[in-house]
């Protein structure tokens, strides 16, 4: 066995003989597959004794092969998955049976450090737990909902912007799994008429996930929302964000600017904290200091020092801000422009030499410079601080392989100037999907540059409509265009592009 010859770089799939336990198999670390149509056994060097020990004991002799660590682990963690699978099915078939509290004691919960889909825990609430956790990063979900009602508890997973139910739970089981979630939190569990706020980590298949935990008391029990939450390595690169070429082009020259505003705006979900971790990205270097306030922080960075707002302590965004301004740095990341004093000082901060990034709540890249304007901050103050504003939307895009032709009503046709012969498509749903009917968004945004054109017309005018009419006619590609191309081009639903802003 020791001359085996590793074989690399390989993808292979799960095979489970009949005649053995899948169970058993992974725990002494045996795994099979087919290599060119042939049943085989796989070992791994790390793990030749448990292996080779057990594969003695089988009575039917399938022929072995060694595995590069890559290659072994790939299909290591695919068992692990499977596993998790069958555990989620499991637990949503015994939810119709009744459960008795005093079959799984609290005192079993006790928090792990472990890989979630290696751990062995026996009681099924922990199990299920760990199954929601890891079929919420399979269906690409960005929170985890778990609600009460008067007789039964709802699971549903935010996919896409959307909430999708995930399975129906035994009343007397939600209030189990909230227990867990809380100590795996560090909160209250005897606590349940008061919110709170609490962050997890768990590791999946070697990645570790950061989750920010809601609980809040209703009429009939607690409700808990998770929020997964990338690592700084799953941020994506800003060629990633899904930006039009010549937007992301333009981005780019504002971010080798020394100093002044980059503005990100949009409702929320519209993945904005994203675009400006990215543009973090872009800029940091090692002789540059970043520095961010945010609330709550939701992507831990590297190499970036960031402060957690706490109101409750008297560390706002503005107290946060003055205090970063005596910290030298370069770049000034701030989560949210909420208020006048906010905003202010990070004019002030653009003003004198540092490069700054924020958010603020609004529908489109003109209507930010009127808001600027009610938060008492003169049109002269703004063309000269401001770079650029980005407005930006989530745009959930068709599934290729169920998409169905669409025809147009006639009103719609009249109010979004739209032909009715114009052939557009519209949802259905096939298993590719999830039955959703889209796989997955782009992002899709209008950049306003500050450029001489915007500075003549806030001498006279910060008004959000005749803004948007004068960029207009300059060519600026607003968010209703970009939806009425997706929709012509058949990558979105007419439904999504009204949702979304048409």
């Amino acid at each position: 066995m020791l001359e085996l010859e590793p074989l690399h770089n390989l993808h292979l799939e799960v095979y489970e003989p009949e005649e053995l336990s899948t169970e058993l198999n992974v725990k002494n670390f045996l795994l099979f597959t087919k290599i060119d149509d042939e049943v085989c056994a796989c070992l791994d060097e790390r793990y030749l004794v448990e292996a080779s020990n057990y594969y003695t004991k089988l009575n039917k002799k399938y022929p072995l092969r060694m595995l590069d660590s890559d290659s072994y682990d790939r299909l290591y963690n695919r068992f692990l998955e499977l596993r998790n699978d069958k555990t989620m099915e499991s637990m949503q078939e015994a939810n119709n049976e009744e459960t008795d509290d005093e079959d799984i004691s609290l005192t079993d919960f006790l928090r792990t450090s472990s890989d979630i889909l290696n751990s062995e825990e026996s009681a099924p609430i922990i199990k299920f737990v760990n199954a929601l956790f890891y079929q919420a990063i399979k269906k690409r979900a960005s929170d985890i909902h778990i609600e009460v009602q008067e007789k039964k508890g709802e699971v549903r997973f935010r996919i896409d912007g959307m909430l999708i139910k995930n399975a129906d739970l035994d009343k007397k089981v939600v209030s189990l799994i909230i227990s867990r979630i809380k100590v795996i939190s560090n909160l209250d569990i005897s606590e349940k008429r008061i919110p709170q706020d609490g962050r997890t980590q768990v590791k999946i298949s070697g990645e570790t996930l950061d989750i920010r935990v809601s609980v809040l008391p209703t009429f009939y029990g607690e409700r808990v929302v998770m929020r997964l939450l990338m690592q700084s390595s799953q941020i994506p690169d800003i060629n990633e964000l899904g930006f039009d070429k010549t937007l992301i082009g333009d981005v780019k020259k504002l971010l080798t600017k020394s100093h002044g505003i980059i503005l990100v705006t949009g409702p929320t979900g519209s993945g904005k904290t994203t675009s400006l971790h990215s543009f973090l990205r872009e800029v940091q270097q090692p002789y540059k200091n970043l520095l961010t306030v945010e609330d709550p922080v939701e992507y831990k960075s590297d190499n970036i020092s960031q402060i957690q707002v706490n109101e409750k302590t008297g560390l706002t965004f503005a107290t946060a801000l003055r205090s970063i301004l005596r910290q030298d740095p370069d770049v000034i990341m701030i989560g949210e422009i909420r208020d006048e004093e906010t905003a202010s000082i990070a004019v002030r901060a653009a003003l004198t030499g540092h490069l700054v990034f924020s958010t603020l709540h609004t529908n489109s890249a003109s209507a930010t410079i009127s808001r600027l304007a009610d938060m008492k901050i003169e049109p002269f103050l703004i063309s000269s601080s401001l770079l650029g504003i980005l407005a930006q939307r989530l745009v959930r895009v068709l599934c290729d392989k169920c998409k169905v032709e669409d025809s147009i009503a006639e009103e719609f046709a009249l109010d979004y100037h739209i032909s009715k012969d114009t052939k557009i498509y519209k949802a259905k749903g096939c298993k590719e999907c999830n039955h959703s009917g889209y796989a997955g968004r782009r992002s899709i945004g209008e950049l306003l540059v500050m450029n001489d054109k915007v500075k003549d017309i806030l001498k006279t005018t910060t008004d959000e409509h005749t803004i948007k009419t004068e960029l207009e006619k300059d060519g600026l590609k607003t968010i209703s265009k970009q939806l009425l191309k997706m929709l012509k081009n058949g990558e979105t639903s007419l439904e999504e592009a009204i949702r979304i802003g048409l």
